[in-house]
């Protein structure tokens, strides 16, 4: 009860007491005889409190999403200094943690003429200028109306998803569909790399057609190995963990809004990479801007 006491008293500034203890369901008259008593924080807990409140706003702001090392990094950003053992301690102490990844089960379909198509990549999968290097999936959602598919592709500069495509089927033209839309806003350079896996929508020769058309050099992996394409691979099982195992979806629509939310407004604007020094990959992408803009 003390550490909720303290919290208020560090924050009743900002918010009144009457909404804080409601919401923190305590005392309001528990929390008047504390003051009265002289129990009031010393420094050292009311900068602990204080922490507190700026570590629950980071964890609640990334739906429940974000573990201690990405709350540090927010709470660095937002210029409130602590250290990661503190700020593990206080979501101990809360009672919060960041999401978990799962395992991911492998469902590639390799095509007859795989083999044929070079891995330009090599598990490299770093790259100094957006546009030049992405990588891409497909996986399946489950929803009360059927199974919606969804394909990305995502720029190994910034990590951002560039383009993205979703459809009650797993044809080539849902790839195509992703690619385009990389295409259309402007995020693949002349001659750019695009790397998957060996399935046969990516390994076919109509979507080799869209490729050519767009600039685009084709490159695969090895069949069944996931660590080929680790990058599309493991953003697939953090959308699932972070977002789709979380709910239940009554149908498609709900699915892909869902989807279209935790790419566009939460993954690639609001949540820290750690490949990215805790940055988003919308700062890491607009941080190239202006070095491109003076390069032209």
């Amino acid at each position: 009860m003390t550490d909720m006491f303290t919290l208020i008293h560090a924050e009743k500034a900002t918010h009144s007491v009457e909404l804080m203890t409601r919401l923190l369901d305590v005392s309001r008259a528990g929390y008047y005889s504390w003051v009265k008593r002289g129990d009031t924080p010393g420094p050292a807990a009311t900068r602990r409190a204080e922490v507190t409140a700026a570590v629950i706003d980071s964890h609640t702001a990334s739906n429940g999403v974000n573990g201690h090392r990405r709350v540090r990094a927010d709470l660095t950003a937002d210029g409130v200094p602590a250290s990661e053992g503190m700020v593990r301690s206080i979501m101990r102490q809360a009672g919060i943690a960041g999401i978990q990844p799962r395992t991911k089960k492998r469902t590639t379909i390799p095509a007859d003429d795989a083999e044929q198509r070079p891995d330009l990549v090599k598990r490299d999968f770093t790259s100094d200028t957006p546009g030049t290097k992405l990588v891409g999936d497909i996986t399946y959602l489950r929803t009360g109306k059927g199974w919606l598919f969804l394909a990305t592709v995502i720029d190994l500069h910034s990590r951002m998803v560039v383009g993205w495509a979703m459809a009650e089927h797993m044809r080539t033209e849902l790839i195509s569909a992703a690619l385009r839309m990389a295409h259309t806003h402007g995020h693949l350079a002349p001659g750019a790399i695009f790397h998957s896996d060996r399935g046969s929508q990516y390994t076919s020769a109509d979507y080799a057609a869209v490729a050519s058309q767009l600039g685009v050099q084709l490159s695969v992996g090895r069949t069944g190995s996931c660590h080929d394409n680790a990058v599309a691979e493991s953003w697939f099982s953090m959308l699932k963990n972070e977002m789709y195992h979380r709910h239940r979806f009554a149908t498609r629509a709900q699915a892909r809004l869902h989807v279209m939310q935790y790419i566009e407004v939460f993954y690639n604007r609001r949540r820290r990479h750690s490949t990215l020094d805790y940055q988003t990959p919308a700062a890491v992408h607009a941080a190239h801007q202006p070095q491109t803009a003076a390069a032209a």
